[in-house]
């Protein structure tokens, strides 16, 4: 899609509405308190358990946001295929990026990528158990075989997570070195300066009422899903 504008007018437009922005601080938050709870102040591992339900809460309401959400929340506006891929990565090396208003073409993977780690981490835990007789919320309904890979993977996804994060880390930080765009700042405000984007801008924003109306839809899907299993959804 063509840019809107060819200058770099003055002001700032619209570029993540604040549910997107919400999910995808929070997710960071509960993901590093998932770590801490982990290792420290939590020996029964019940605020671990909350923190993983909690996590798939905002995985799914981001699924459902991604569908029904604002135009730069939306996969189907941000996920492109490799030759735009490619195309970015060309222009970053020629030192002159694609500019986007929403995620650029390997972003919008990042993101894909961070969702999909992240939610197999929390879904394999709802089938672990460990050395300090704890048992999350779907043990009780799992076969022994079922128990032990899903502990096993528990822990064999965590490397590749946190290489993710720190990737995603990486590129923000270089980005907002080296960019025009100012990435972090804009998914704190909410808002990137107004000038020529190769994606529609200014970004259409979400409905608060379906965002809410997102977020109960997820709540009844994650707990609801475990006691329908026959699990214990309150650990």
């Amino acid at each position: 899609m063509h840019a809107h504008s060819l200058g770099t007018p003055a002001g700032s437009v619209l570029a993540w509405d604040l549910p997107t922005r919400i999910a995808k601080w929070l997710l960071a938050a509960l993901v590093g308190l998932a770590f801490a709870s982990r290792y420290y102040g939590d020996a029964g591992l019940v605020w671990h358990q909350w923190n993983g339900l909690a996590i798939l809460v905002v995985i799914v309401f981001r699924l459902l946001w991604g569908a029904v959400g604002g135009s730069t929340a939306r996969f189907a506006r941000f996920l492109r295929g490799p030759g735009a891929a490619f195309a970015y990565l060309a222009s970053l090396l020629r030192g002159r990026p694609q500019r986007f208003l929403g995620h650029n073409p390997l972003g919008g993977w990042m993101v894909v990528a961070l969702l999909a780690i992240v939610a197999a981490q929390a879904l394999t835990g709802l089938f672990t158990t460990d050395d300090i007789a704890v048992y999350g919320p779907m043990t009780m309904v799992a076969s022994d075989e079922t128990i032990a890979r899903a502990s096993a993977w528990h822990q064999k996804i965590y490397p590749f997570l946190l290489a993710l994060i720190a990737i995603h880390i990486a590129a923000n930080v270089l980005y907002a070195l080296f960019g025009r765009d100012r990435l972090i700042a804009a998914m704190i405000t909410g808002r990137k300066p107004a000038g020529a984007y190769l994606d529609r801008a200014p970004a259409t924003a979400g409905s608060i009422v379906r965002a809410l109306g997102c977020l109960v839809v997820a709540i009844v899907i994650v707990f609801g899903t475990i006691a329908l299993a026959g699990g214990d959804p309150f650990p």
